[in-house]
């Protein structure tokens, strides 16, 4: 897997999600911007989406195994938050709680769970309640 690419062309759907976020719907770009987001995660589906799906997957059966796995682009989230960028000019994200994917997980019984792809670079983030975030997966 290239992860230079993955991890640039996801920061690019991360920027356009957070565009979209700060748009209203009548602004006359928004249907504009949300093609392009979606022609980006169709391309990022044809290049990664098996790799991303292995790793959601093999996410599932350590917390949720009964759970149904979704297609990578399901988890990424409604919003990030930028951060600094790297050494070599790479932006980078976090997510809020509560973005992504709510699972029931028998590791954390009476909490919400969630799953979330994050760029910059790419991972699983899983958030628990208000309290806990973990990286549960890098792409390497």
């Amino acid at each position: 897997m290239d992860v230079d690419k993955l991890n640039e062309d996801f920061a690019k759907i991360a920027e356009l999600v957070t565009k979209l976020d700060s748009m209203d719907y009548s602004d006359e770009q928004y249907d504009d911007v949300e093609e392009e987001l979606h022609d980006l995660e169709d391309q990022l589906m044809e290049d990664f989406g098996d790799e991303l799906e292995d790793a959601i997957a093999e996410a599932y059966d350590n917390l949720c195994p009964d759970n149904d796995v979704l297609l990578p682009t399901a988890y990424i989230a409604k919003h990030y938050v930028r951060k600094q960028k790297d050494n070599q000019g790479r932006p980078g994200y976090d997510i809020e709680y509560r973005e992504g994917i709510p699972i029931e997980s028998d590791k954390f019984p009476d909490q919400e769970v969630y799953i979330a792809l994050v760029p910059g670079p790419t991972r699983l983030v899983v958030t628990v309640g208000n309290a806990a975030k973990q990286t549960i997966w890098m792409a390497k």
